[in-house]
């Protein structure tokens, strides 16, 4: 059908921004009245929305907040994606983390504090670790992606499907790596320090990175 294809994203853009608009809604109840006391039925009405509206988007009220998480994963996945191509894979990641936690936008700025507050109330929420462990596995899938990707055809690459041909490389450089920026962000998320300077998350992963050297068993 005519035009269908252009429907369809536009139906895709408006369901991810209803799901952002709600993951905001429900990190402002939980920050202002407590993970504990906010019900689900509490965000669906702060977001303007039915509570059934609410479970199409979400089987809980922890699982709202994953697109918050998901959007950081995504914009450092976007970044690696985006690094000069003459760069090295363990080059293209470092540069891609002083791009995407850096807070010279506003927006950044804005999201790495949602992201530190949550952080926060997972360390005493079970549910709420769930939730950042899924979003972390799911950021280690789209870098695994995009490195099969930027790898083109080449052996280090693998051929099919980027998850299920991707080399032992690879797959290993994007759960080190990943690994290295998760506990960047979780060791400033823990800590009072501001979001930029040496203690900011962007500087803490990328000692992390910078701690595993060249990555010798990546591919160039």
């Amino acid at each position: 059908m005519p035009g269908s294809s252009t429907t369809e994203t536009l139906t895709e853009r408006r369901k991810a921004a209803t799901r952002l608009d709600i993951a905001r809604t429900a990190a402002a109840l939980f920050m202002e009245d407590g993970l504990r006391a906010t019900r689900a039925e509490d965000i669906a009405r702060a977001a303007g929305v039915a509570p059934r509206t609410f479970y199409r988007y979400f089987a809980t009220k922890e699982e709202a907040v994953a697109p918050l998480f998901a959007a950081g994963a995504q914009q450092w996945a976007e970044a690696v994606r985006d690094a000069p191509t003459a760069l090295s894979v363990p080059d293209a990641l470092r540069h891609a983390v002083a791009q995407s936690l850096t807070v010279d936008d506003a927006a950044n700025g804005e999201s790495l504090e949602w992201v530190r507050s949550l952080l926060r109330m997972a360390a005493e929420s079970p549910a709420l670790q769930a939730v950042w462990g899924t979003a972390c596995h799911a950021s280690e899938a789209t870098l695994l992606a995009v490195l099969v990707e930027r790898m083109g055809s080449g052996p280090e690459a693998g051929s099919g499907a980027p998850q299920a041909s991707a080399s032992l490389a690879l797959r290993l450089t994007a759960g080190v790596a990943c690994t290295a920026v998760r506990v960047g962000v979780e060791t400033w998320a823990a800590s009072d320090a501001p979001a930029d300077g040496e203690l900011g998350p962007a500087a803490l992963a990328a000692r992390c990175l910078a701690s595993l050297g060249d990555f010798p068993w990546a591919p160039a």
